[in-house]
């Protein structure tokens, strides 16, 4: 029976264990030019342990950002920061892939002081909701709709980091097609109402994914490219009509790439038919951030990997607060208890601080 403490051979990458650090973003990109520091430096060499660390999301462009002091791979400065980290993982025997994550309508011209910039989206469709600034919370605004030009050029800048991050060190990319960012924004009806190539009919929406991936895994290798989906994910002001039919028809349209691993997050309840439905439409290796009602994934989700839903699982919050999560997880705990208060921003407290066993 295989177990989550198993190695895996990820497409040539050897993981240690099949148990991952999710991507969650820290907002702690404190160097000039929105670079990591050595705070970001220790904190992911403390949780190396995983099998693979994806980190944080990472603008690939300056547009792409969305939140005060989120990291980029998009100008040579951040290479260089990045790579200590990538060194500093790779010291501990760990694995670290780069997630690449452009936010689309999810920012704000202060993001920009100095630029006369908005955020791009598919469509000009405003979201519901405030966004966090430096400034405070204020109200989003509506978003300028990216020309076919420029969803051409979106796709470059894909790749384009993707190759930054393998300069930098990094053992792959993930790409961010989840949780209402610029990916998941083109899937959709809601926030995609283009009558181009790019919009209308499920194959039309799902063509900037694919694209993405595709320009990604011609640039670096499909054995180090993923991506991450959340399928009936409302985060974001987002919502889907035809998720049933929308990810099969993803999933289907990337399965002759041979991307590294398919990354689902069940956000919502009731999805396990369909979690289960992509698992078999993808050959890869099939990474699962599973839902868990009222509570972060833990030891209680172990049995998937024994049973064959996932070949890997994802860990966010309890990756944050308990650096040797591994450990943890073999013996059902004890756990650190995240604190929200220092999820975003901040220095060491809350970072770097948290005990291992």
């Amino acid at each position: 029976m295989t177990t989550a403490f198993d190695p895996l051979d990820l497409s040539g990458t050897p993981l240690a264990n099949r148990i991952v650090m999710a991507p969650m973003t820290r907002s702690r990109a404190f160097g000039p030019g929105l670079t990591v520091t050595d705070d970001t430096v220790e904190y992911y060499a403390q949780r190396a342990g995983a099998g693979l660390i994806v980190t944080e999301g990472v603008q690939p462009s300056e547009i792409g950002q969305g939140y005060p002091d989120t990291p980029g791979l998009h100008t040579d400065a951040q290479v260089e920061a990045w790579r200590r980290v990538t060194d500093a993982v790779h010291a501990e025997g760990g694995r670290i892939f780069a997630q690449l994550m452009h936010a689309g309508r999810i920012g704000h011209p202060t993001l920009w002081p100095e630029r006369e910039l908005v955020s791009v989206a598919p469509s000009a469709v405003t979201p519901a909701g405030k966004l966090y600034t430096t400034g405070g919370m204020v109200e989003f605004l509506e978003p300028r709709a990216l020309s076919a030009e420029e969803v051409r050029a979106t796709v470059g800048d894909f790749a384009d980091a993707a190759r930054r991050a393998i300069e930098a060190g990094f053992d792959g990319v993930e790409l961010h097609g989840a949780n209402g960012y610029l990916i998941h924004q083109f899937l959709t009806e809601a926030t995609n109402r283009r009558t181009d190539e790019w919009g209308g009919s499920v194959e039309n929406r799902i063509r900037f994914a694919v694209e993405a991936a595709t320009a990604v895994a011609e640039a670096i290798g499909a054995d180090r490219t993923a991506i991450r989906i959340s399928p009936g994910n409302p985060y974001n002001d987002m919502a889907e009509t035809d998720t049933e039919a929308l990810y099969p028809a993803l999933v289907d349209a990337l399965e002759p790439l041979g991307l590294a691993y398919l990354h689902v997050t069940e956000n919502v309840p009731d999805h396990r038919d369909l979690t289960l439905a992509l698992r078999k439409r993808f050959s890869g290796t099939f990474v699962l951030n599973p839902y868990t009602e009222g509570r972060p994934t833990g030891h209680q989700e172990l049995s998937l990997v024994e049973d064959g839903t996932a070949d890997v699982l994802a860990f966010g919050a309890l990756f944050l607060a308990n650096p040797d999560l591994p450990r943890r997880l073999a013996s059902e705990g004890p756990y650190n208890a995240p604190d929200p208060a220092t999820f975003f921003g901040g220095g060491a407290k809350g970072y770097t601080d948290y005990p291992a066993l």
